[in-house]
C-alpha cells in the first residue's frame, strides 16, 4: 500500500490514484463545500456577465458583457428601485450518419440586479444591444438643492 497526499482540488483523482483514503475527512470535514462540488457547474448557480458602470454630468452609461445572446433572449424590468437584467438561451443540434447519432445541446443564463441612485428616471431608460454589449442610458433627475440649516439662536 502506498501513502499519498488527500488532494482536496482534485478529489477523485486521488481515488484512483491511491489506495489510502480517508472517509471521515471526506464525508465530516467540509469536502463538499469546497473544491470541485462547489464549483458553479455542480450547484446550479448561474455567472454574471461583466459589468461597467460610468457616471456623467446627466447621466449614467451602464454597459454589459453578454456575447451570444440575441435581443429576444434578454429580460429587462424595473422594480421597486432594481435594475433586473436576465437572460437564458438554450440550442440544440443533431446529426444522424450511418450508425452513429450526435446530438449537442448548451445553456446559457445569467442574472444581475443593480439597486439603482434615487436620481435616475427610471420611466426613461433606455437599453441597446449591439455586438455582445447590452448597454443602458439612465438620465438623472434634477435633485432640488440642498438648504444650509437655518441656526436658531437661543435668547
Amino acid at each position: 500500500m502506498s501513502l499519498v497526499k488527500f488532494n482536496k482540488k482534485r478529489p477523485f483523482r486521488n481515488l484512483v490514484t491511491s489506495d489510502f483514503f480517508d472517509m471521515e475527512d471526506f464525508f465530516d470535514k467540509g469536502f463538499w463545500n469546497q473544491g470541485l462540488i462547489n464549483d458553479d457547474f455542480w450547484n446550479g448557480r448561474k455567472g454574471e456577465p461583466a459589468l461597467n458602470i460610468k457616471e456623467n454630468k446627466g447621466h449614467y452609461e451602464i454597459e454589459l458583457a453578454a456575447p451570444g445572446f440575441d435581443k429576444k433572449d434578454f429580460n429587462i424590468t424595473i422594480d421597486d428601485g432594481c435594475l433586473n437584467i436576465s437572460a437564458e438561451k438554450t440550442s440544440e443540434e443533431e446529426e444522424e450518419k450511418d450508425n452513429y447519432t450526435r446530438r449537442e445541446f448548451s445553456y446559457n443564463a445569467f442574472e444581475r440586479l443593480l439597486q439603482l441612485p434615487e436620481n435616475v428616471k427610471d420611466e426613461e431608460i433606455k437599453a441597446k444591444y449591439n455586438d455582445g454589449i447590452l448597454s443602458f442610458k439612465l438620465d438623472k433627475k434634477e435633485v432640488a438643492k440642498k438648504h444650509k440649516p437655518k441656526v436658531v439662536e437661543i435668547g
